[in-house]
């Protein structure tokens, strides 16, 4: 552990000062990145129509995920009898867009931006290289040929190892999310459409009987 432990900062110190926002945009990548693949958990990998029926039928009452939170939220105000029941869908579910959306424009900004700190760190390790050619030191304080190397190398690869994860992860996400919006939207035509509310539900109240 140890060992793993200094070579982790051998490479920080080589990295040179473009390390710092590159680590901490890593940890913010999948900060955002856990938190997103939290808000698309949907629940259930069953059917809207077959998760209103259970519904119905009693076989669950406790959502483990948004769809099925919305099941039971648009049940709740079906069993009210408004009159204009889209309106009343489309406000219920209106918290849903902003939590599935959260840190999506910061996760994305971090994957463009992490390969362009590393070809900067890049640009910055050839210059110190050239900087060094030009009296021959193979090493000096400021890092000189080696360094120079070394900090271009381990930079541009810290960037790509950020970005690449980071984009496959996000489209993953955006999918996932993708089907939950549509989902969403079918919840909605379902109970628009005449749906039968669920035994055990008062009309007045929505709750259980």
């Amino acid at each position: 552990m140890k060992e793993i432990l200094e070579g982790l900062r051998y490479y920080y110190e080589v990295g040179g000062y473009v390390m710092p926002p590159l680590v901490l945009s890593a940890v913010l990548l999948w900060y955002a990145i856990g938190y997103r693949l939290l808000a698309v958990k949907r629940g259930s990998r069953r059917s809207v129509r077959n998760l209103i029926e259970r519904y119905q039928a009693g076989k669950w009452r406790h959502p483990k995920g948004i769809v099925q939170d919305a099941v039971l939220r648009g049940m709740a105000i079906k069993a009210q009898n408004r009159a204009d029941l889209r309106r009343w869908l489309d406000d219920a579910f209106a918290d849903y867009r902003p939590r599935l959306g959260r840190f999506a424009l910061l996760s994305r900004t971090i994957v463009m931006a992490a390969p362009l700190m590393g070809l900067l760190g890049t640009v910055v390790g050839m210059i110190e290289t050239f900087d060094s050619l030009t009296d021959m030191t193979l090493f000096s304080q400021s890092g000189g040929i080696a360094g120079g190397i070394s900090q271009a190398l381990v930079t541009t690869q810290l960037g790509l190892a950020i970005a690449i994860p980071g984009l496959l992860m996000i489209r993953y996400i955006d999918k996932r999310q993708q089907r939950i919006e549509m989902d969403l939207a079918q919840i909605k035509d379902i109970l628009c459409s005449g749906t039968p509310l669920p035994q055990g539900i008062t009309e007045s109240t929505g709750t259980q009987a």
